[in-house]
């Protein structure tokens, strides 16, 4: 299996965690922190807004079975990339739209899919999402990950998370991983 990673900040990294794990070709979704200033920052320390880190998700992916683009189009899907710092509740420069690159390849795809997504007047305000490359990914504390699937009925996952799920289930059907088809 061919193997390629894509990393996007999208607000809580548990609401874009588990939309990525139910797509065919996606071997896991990491939650982390990223595109900050401090060594190996802790939920604590990024979630003061004091690290410059945003809170992400690196997603490995078989390219011959999911595309980058595909992966771009979830992403915009799963959160609003209108939103500048913030995602719902969600308030600060940590839950900010981004999407940090692992080679030229991506950063021109991701570019000029925003600039598409812009001319397109998809929304009705204009798409802050951040592209940069990826300096650092910091895996986040083990408890946060697959937080989703481990605490489905906390009740800000069970608020938040289900929509973007439906959503994914809707828009990508084709897409899905067999188990994740309802």
């Amino acid at each position: 299996m061919a193997s390629a990673t894509a990393t996007f900040g999208g607000g809580c990294f548990w609401c874009i965690e588990a939309p990525f794990k139910e797509l065919a070709g996606v071997s896991s979704a990491v939650s982390g922190y990223a595109g900050g200033d401090v060594a190996d920052p802790s939920y604590k320390e990024v979630c003061s807004g004091t690290t410059g880190h945003a809170e992400v998700v690196q997603v490995e992916y078989d390219p011959d079975k999911i595309s980058y683009g595909d992966l771009l189009e979830v992403f915009v899907t799963v959160h609003d990339p209108t939103q500048l710092n913030r995602q719902g509740p969600d308030v600060g420069t940590q839950y900010r739209s981004a999407i940090f690159t692992h080679d030229d390849d991506q950063q021109d795809a991701a570019e000029a899919f925003i600039a598409e997504l812009d001319a397109s007047d998809a929304y009705d305000d204009e798409i802050v999402t951040e592209v940069e490359p990826l300096e650092t990914f910091y895996r986040a504390e083990e408890h946060h990950q697959d937080y989703y699937e481990k605490n489905p009925s906390q009740a800000y996952c069970s608020m938040h998370i289900p929509p973007k799920l439906d959503k994914v289930r809707e828009q990508f059907a084709d897409r899905l991983r067999e188990q994740s088809v309802h």
